[in-house]
């Protein structure tokens, strides 16, 4: 059986895959790529991967019931390609756009308790005309000891 980590996982990259408006992504990967070797056509483009992960009982004297809660952290970084009077406007709808999707289903397809974006940085133009942003996802989740 697939870990919940994947599960939640699997279902981010899902979820973006889905979208089709107001903008369609191209390439969606859970391995990194060199970006530079992209072609046109294949932006905007999206790296999903599996950040840090804490996890912890649920409460005091709970470890009888062996229910624990986990907080994974995954890092989305967006890539788009624009004009300089664009690429500001693509980065933000890249965003809002994963933001919206991510939270029209918070429990991650039923595998988790609540989902939050909890961190958005760009990338100031370095790789003009190619413009990244980092997204990262807070996803809460509870398993039982041993299964995840």
């Amino acid at each position: 059986t697939m870990s919940e980590r994947e599960d939640i996982a699997g279902d981010i990259v899902t979820k973006l895959t889905a979208v089709s408006s107001p903008i369609t992504f191209k390439k969606i990967s859970r391995e990194p790529f060199e970006v530079e070797e992209l072609s046109n056509a294949q932006f905007p483009a999206v790296y999903v991967a599996t950040s840090d992960e804490v996890r912890e009982d649920f409460s005091m004297g709970s470890n009888s019931t062996g229910k624990r809660s986990g907080t994974i952290d995954f890092v989305i970084v967006g890539y788009v390609k624009g004009t300089t009077s664009n690429i500001d406007t693509a980065r933000n709808q890249l965003v809002e756009v994963v933001e919206e999707t991510l939270d029209n289903d918070i429990t991650r397809n039923n595998n988790a308790i609540d989902t939050q974006i909890v961190d958005v940085s760009a990338d100031e133009g370095v790789l003009f005309p190619i413009g990244a942003v980092r997204i990262v996802v807070r996803v809460l989740y509870e398993f039982t000891r041993g299964t995840a």
